[in-house]
């Protein structure tokens, strides 16, 4: 079981191709919002996920195969955005969700949400993307540089924890506690968890999202924007190129928050996305 303090979240699983597939959820009924995940995991949008249920949603936030509680491990081959969109059909698919299905994105899990709607449009009903990748933001210099396998095969566990411990209590920024810093570094003691990160950097290119773009210029589908506007890498510029770019897009910017931003400011986040899904 993972950490969850707040109330009325559960962790479960499911069988998807044959891993057990951990995901956060909470609420029993409603519509449901599919919250997915990038280089961190489900931990991210548990700050919003009891007020999401309380107005009536019922959040789903999966663990990708290999990461986070998820079993299973990723490769180079199967964490490519395309790849990942497809999975994340057949983890719908195994928890029996129908029809078009709001969706949420951080990070290079917006970039799964955007190939979702960009190759399906009638199965995504609205769009929310907080602090993701876009265009070609992506990816950061600390994860490009991890495109050389032998620079990724070379990295020792203490180094990789000690680099992802920098990464997190940055991106926390004034959220950053030593409990909330070590709840997130958690998954990564496991060196099938830390393969499968690495896996995710080695995969990450900016053409996945560029790519998108023309569909997303053509689609008539909602779309919020939630951005810590003090990112250093997923910079708000990013956020307000879409907002002007891409059809029916609504951003609003979260002050003093970096990448991570439901840890700064969940409760403004929580209405924010409410508001948007039961729109």
């Amino acid at each position: 079981m993972g950490v969850c303090t707040e109330t009325g979240v559960r962790r479960t699983a499911v069988q998807v191709d044959g891993d057990s597939i951990s995901y956060l959820t909470a609420g029993q009924d409603g519509p449901v919002v599919l919250l997915l995940h990038g280089t961190y995991w489900s931990r991210v949008w548990l700050p919003v996920l009891s007020d999401l249920a309380e107005a009536g949603l019922r959040p789903v936030a999966v663990d990708f195969p290999g990461l986070g509680r998820s079993g299973g491990e990723l490769t180079l081959e199967t964490a490519t955005v395309p790849v990942l969109a497809e999975w994340v059909t057949r983890f719908a698919s195994a928890v029996k969700l129908s029809g078009p299905v709001a969706v949420a994105g951080h990070d290079i899990g917006g970039a799964v949400a955007q190939h979702l709607l960009a190759h399906d449009p009638g199965a995504v009903s609205r769009l929310a993307l907080v602090n993701s990748v876009t265009y070609d933001s992506w990816p950061a210099p600390h994860v490009a540089r991890l495109l050389d396998p032998a620079v990724a095969r070379a990295i020792t566990a203490d180094e990789f924890l000690a680099a992802r411990r920098q990464a997190v209590t940055t991106d926390l920024a004034g959220a950053a506690t030593e409990e909330r810093v070590a709840e997130y570094l958690d998954p990564w003691i496991d060196p099938r968890v830390r393969r499968s990160w690495l896996a995710m950097a080695g995969a990450a290119a900016s053409r996945y999202t560029l790519d998108l773009v023309p569909a997303l210029r053509r689609s008539t589908t909602p779309k919020l924007l939630i951005w810590g506007e003090d990112d250093e890498f997923e910079k708000v510029e990013y956020a307000e190129k879409f907002s002007l770019e891409i059809p029916r897009t609504t951003l609003i910017r979260i002050p003093e928050a970096k990448h991570i931003p439901t840890e700064n400011a969940p409760r403004r986040i929580a209405r924010a996305l409410t508001d948007f899904f039961t729109a």
